[in-house]
């Protein structure tokens, strides 16, 4: 597996499509489609963007070689959640933990 179909792999892994990443990490979706393609090798400032603000793992995409979680016995969907949240805007986050507190007392008081 070369570079271009690892950052694909921790794309989807992530749950965007190219215009989300692409935007996101501030090229546009015809650079992205180039890196994943293999034609184009990304820059080392794409890289650190692209963990910095979405959670690839860099490591991985650079060597193939997975970077331990330092969190074991997360599923692929926790694991997925974790990595969009933490790449969320903090009042995106703020907007979260509300949510999901909601959430969670309703299901509580279902189950008294």
């Amino acid at each position: 597996m070369e570079i271009g179909a690892r950052l694909q792999a921790e794309r989807k892994r992530l749950g965007l499509n190219q215009d989300q990443f692409a935007d996101a990490v501030g090229v546009s979706k015809r650079t992205q489609a180039a890196y994943e393609a293999g034609n184009t090798d990304p820059s080392s400032l794409y890289l650190h963007s692209a963990a910095s603000k979405l959670g690839v793992d860099v490591l991985f995409v650079v060597t193939g070689v997975a970077t331990p979680r330092p969190v074991e016995g997360l599923s692929v969907g926790e694991d997925r959640l974790v990595t969009q949240y933490r790449s969320l805007r903090e009042n995106d986050q703020q907007a979260v933990d509300r949510i999901v507190g909601a959430m969670w007392e309703m299901t509580a008081r279902e189950k008294e």
